[in-house]
């Protein structure tokens, strides 16, 4: 049975940011103290560093944010404007210009809260290894400005309530968990889908408090080897076996008793990604891109959840989605930043 796409099936939330790419080296990650494959919130001591690379580097802007890319990508294979609707909070600058326009042009119905306390939030993509690393320091700015009192606008609490399937960020959780639980309560009430994403492995540390407040509402849970581990370790699972990890995720407390959650963790580039669900593990194999045809891992597990995404909504198997979401992030890896071209070729 093909579903119908309709406008606004998908909702996101998350930080809008805007990407300042670079290819750097090892030297200046460890002038600012940053790791080769990693996503931090930046520091005091990391402030003078974009400032740096706009000077010193050769820079792309490219539209940012982890759930907006997801979002984007989505529409780009699903190839029907406003399918997917993004909110979350902006500066009133050129950056939040840039940023609309980017994410409008892909398909993205956006409905930012603008704030005049501080600037657009940007995000410093730092490429190292001939484009095998990135390191991610965010500067959150206006995103952290987001306020729960933007779902009651009219358009938006509109959206809302007319969703059929919800997705966070795990960054969200740094900035208003109170959106998340709101929004994750209406899609109980609802009974549609609420998706989250580990994110980061600093999260399920740091916020840890904030993401246990939103696990059980999260139907479908995404998240890659560090942050799976890193989770783990947190919620003294007593194992580093990722399979194991993945059914352990399943069984925490969940809301909706109508259906189990599932689980999704990917491994890189070499190793299979793993389908938790029902009780039991499938695994996908990855086609290695060659790695002369590698420019950029940034936006990778970004555009693995969009590939998913896009044929969840289509009410495609979970296999499918799963498939999509490996040729996705293939695609993305050989183009600088979350970026594609051209139309989507997927079938499944």
């Amino acid at each position: 049975m093909e579903t119908v796409l309709s406008e606004g099936m998908l909702l996101g939330m998350g930080n809008p940011l805007l990407d300042i790419s670079a290819v750097t080296d090892e030297k200046f990650l460890e002038k600012y103290a940053l790791r080769a494959n990693d996503a931090i919130l930046a520091e005091e001591k990391h402030m003078p560093l974009y400032k740096e690379i706009i000077e010193n580097y050769n820079v792309e802007y490219i539209a940012g944010g982890s759930t907006q890319n997801a979002l984007r990508v989505a529409q780009w294979i699903l190839q029907k404007p406003n399918v997917t609707v993004f909110i979350g909070s902006v500066g009133k600058d050129n950056y939040s210009r840039i940023l609309e326009n980017k994410a409008r042009e892909d398909g993205v119905n956006v409905k930012y809260q603008y704030t005049t306390e501080r600037p657009t939030g940007t995000c410093a993509v730092l490429i190292t290894n001939n484009g095998a690393y990135r390191s991610l320091c965010a500067n959150l700015a206006a995103a952290e400005c987001f306020s729960v009192s933007h779902l009651q606008q009219p358009d938006v609490k509109k959206l809302i309530d007319n969703a059929d399937f919800y997705y966070s960020s795990g960054f969200f959780l740094t900035v208003s968990i109170e959106t998340i639980i709101e929004v994750a309560q209406i899609a109980l009430k609802r009974n549609k889908l609420f998706m989250m994403n580990l994110s980061a492995p600093f999260l399920p540390v740091f916020y840890k408090y904030q993401m246990m407040r939103a696990m059980p509402y999260v139907d479908i849970l995404f998240g890659n080897e560090t942050e799976a581990l890193a989770f783990a370790k947190e919620q003294n699972f007593g194992t580093e076996d990722l399979k194991a990890i993945a059914l352990k995720m399943i069984l925490l407390p969940k809301q909706n008793r109508s259906r189990q959650r599932i689980v999704i963790l990917t491994q890189g580039s070499k190793l299979p990604v793993l389908l938790a669900t029902d009780d039991k593990i499938t695994e996908f194999p990855v086609k290695e891109v060659p790695p002369e045809q590698v420019v950029d891992t940034n936006g990778a597990g970004d555009a693995f959840v969009g590939g998913f995404l896009s044929q969840l909504v289509q009410n495609e198997p979970y296999d499918v989605c799963v498939k999509c979401g490996i040729w996705a992030a293939a695609q993305i890896v050989q183009r600088s930043g979350c970026t594609f071209s051209g139309k989507s070729t997927f079938s499944p």
